[in-house]
């Protein structure tokens, strides 16, 4: 077996394993009083988040969570870094600590969520009053609370190996499973739908339309790069005559990937999911503030993206180092000096398209929802979904090419000596 089909092997593997603990329930819960409550909840707060975890939450399973309180860390993490130099070295020099503190904030945020659930659970009850506890409330906020960190640490486990281990970044992969996973329930609550009438063939055949070309312009974008060209001296052309040197270098439209709405949700349903127990009146107006259905969350959702997709921008891509690792290897862009002129003029380059890319991303994270609701539809959808699963499915695709390059070089290699 190839070392490629191996990390595909472990990747899967893991995505079961992420998969079969969606099944596994938080202990005294009555699971059939949950799942009548999220069914009329599907097109809201809840359901939005029900949708990423895979159905995990409509079933309370021991991954209710997911791995949103892992990405909240990390969030909070990357601007603490960028906001304190001495977060920005440890991040810098010694990675594996600042992954410690991370995991550390993973903790503290999956148990304050935890148990906002867990109290939020005591007053929900089924069609004949029943309750969704069948056990001692605070045994069961005790319980459910450290089931439900249990569930998140695994995933944050999962997620670690699939990256180190497997192909693709594991925590996006995790959430692509996920989304991926409530896709046949979302078909057949569809055709249900239209079968009752609830859903006319005309606007079945819209929303079609819609995520079609959603997902064109995701492709187009995401293939989208502006290639700046790059020469190099004769000598150092004669001495790597034999070594394959881009000429050019590339910049995405999109530097930022699939990060921003990821984050972007991460933090707009932190709060919906700690107030859903709230019975102040400020704070459920909060709640209500944060409703997918309404029109404050989707305009704070763009603006969130926005803000995100330039902030991991301005972190992935560094000109200062691009241009002294050009300057070092005998390059240099037509036109522009070595050293500081260059990277000013990549860090250029990088932020017009950083513009359109944030706008883009902005766009399809909120106006395909906005359509699709508009038409009455019963259920969750919306582009940030849409957008997460094809480029999770378009960066994955290009890490295999680029590990099946690898190899191939490696088995030429081999072969010359």
């Amino acid at each position: 077996m190839n070392i490629i089909a191996k990390k595909i092997l472990i990747t899967l593997g893991f995505l079961l394993v992420y998969r079969i603990l969606a099944y596994v329930p938080v202990p005294g819960v009555n699971i059939d009083v949950v799942k009548d409550f999220f069914t009329s909840h599907s097109g809201d707060a809840l359901g939005m988040l029900n949708m990423f975890s895979g159905n995990a939450v409509s079933r309370l399973s021991i991954i209710s969570l997911g791995i949103m309180p892992y990405i909240t860390a990390s969030i909070i993490m990357e601007l603490l870094a960028a906001t304190f130099p001495n977060l920005g070295r440890l991040k810098k020099e010694e990675m594996e600590k600042y992954m410690q503190v991370i995991r550390y904030a993973t903790v503290a945020i999956t148990l304050i969520q935890a148990i906002g659930v867990s109290v939020g659970l005591q007053s929900m009850t089924g069609r004949n009053g029943e309750s969704a506890i069948m056990i001692d409330s605070n045994t069961f906020i005790l319980v459910s609370a450290f089931s439900m960190l249990a569930g998140t640490m695994i995933l944050m486990w999962i997620g670690e190996q699939i990256t180190q281990r497997g192909i693709g970044n594991g925590i996006s992969l995790i959430i692509f499973a996920g989304i991926v996973s409530s896709i046949p329930t979302a078909i057949a609550g569809t055709l249900n739908s239209v079968n009752t009438g609830e859903l006319d063939v005309i606007t079945l055949i819209a929303i079609i339309v819609i995520m079609l070309v959603t997902i064109g312009a995701i492709i187009y974008v995401e293939l989208g790069e502006r290639r700046v060209p790059v020469s190099y001296q004769r000598k150092v052309l004669m001495q790597n005559q034999k070594k394959r040197i881009m000429n050019y270098i590339p910049i995405k439209v999109n530097l930022s990937g699939v990060i921003p709405p990821i984050f972007a949700s991460a933090v707009l349903m932190f709060p919906t999911t700690v107030l859903q127990a709230a019975t102040n009146p400020y704070l459920v107006a909060i709640r209500d503030f944060l409703n997918p259905n309404g029109l404050p969350f989707n305009i704070l959702m763009f603006l969130f993206v926005m803000f995100f997709a330039y902030f991991y921008a301005s972190i992935t891509f560094n000109s200062k180092d691009i241009a002294e690792n050009l300057k070092k290897q005998g390059g240099f862009i037509p036109g522009i000096r070595p050293g500081k002129h260059t990277a000013e003029f990549l860090n250029e380059v990088a932020s017009r398209l950083t513009l359109w890319g944030a706008i883009y991303l902005g766009i399809i994270s909120v106006v395909p929802w906005l359509l699709v609701k508009s038409m009455g539809v019963p259920f969750y959808f919306g582009g940030t979904a849409v957008l997460i699963v094809v480029q999770v499915a378009i960066d994955t695709m290009r890490k295999i090419q680029a590990q099946m390059m690898m190899q191939k070089y490696e088995t030429l290699s081999v072969v010359g000596l």
